[in-house]
C-alpha cells in the first residue's frame, strides 16, 4: 500500500514562512502540491520531475514558494515565503509515476495524501 503523509501546516502570519513535508512510502517520478482554498476548486502550486530535473510553479506562487525533493528518503518539501492571506487552504501532496508532461492534471496523480492544513491571517 502506498502512503503519502503530509505534515507542516500550521497558522502564520501574512509575510511568514511554512515549509510543508510530504513522506511517501515508495519513490515516484512525478510529483507535485495541490491546495484547495474554500468553496474553491483544488488548484496545482509546485510540481518536480526528479528524472528530468524539472520543477514548475503556479504563477502565483513563483518567487515565494519552493519545492524540493530528497530523493534518499521520499520526501518532497514545499517552502513557502512571504505567506499571503490568500494561500490559506488545504494543501496536498500527490505523487505518479507517469512522467511529468502536464504537473497540474489532477486525475493523473494516482496517489494522494491526506492534506495539511496552512491559514495565513492579515
Amino acid at each position: 500500500q502506498v502512503d503519502l503523509v503530509e505534515s507542516g501546516g500550521g497558522s502564520v502570519q501574512a509575510g511568514g514562512s511554512v515549509t510543508l513535508s510530504c513522506r511517501a512510502s515508495d519513490s515516484f517520478n512525478c510529483m507535485a502540491w495541490f491546495r484547495q482554498a474554500p468553496g474553491k476548486e483544488r488548484e496545482g502550486v509546485a510540481g518536480i520531475y526528479s528524472r528530468a530535473s524539472s520543477i514548475n510553479y503556479a504563477d502565483s506562487v513563483k518567487g515565494r514558494f519552493t519545492i524540493s525533493q530528497d530523493n534518499a528518503k521520499n520526501m518532497v518539501y514545499l517552502q513557502m515565503n512571504n505567506l499571503k492571506p490568500e494561500d490559506t487552504a488545504m494543501y496536498y501532496c500527490a505523487a505518479r509515476q507517469r512522467y511529468c508532461d502536464d504537473y497540474y492534471a489532477q486525475w493523473e496523480y494516482v496517489y494522494w495524501g491526506q492534506g495539511t492544513q496552512v491559514t495565513v491571517s492579515a
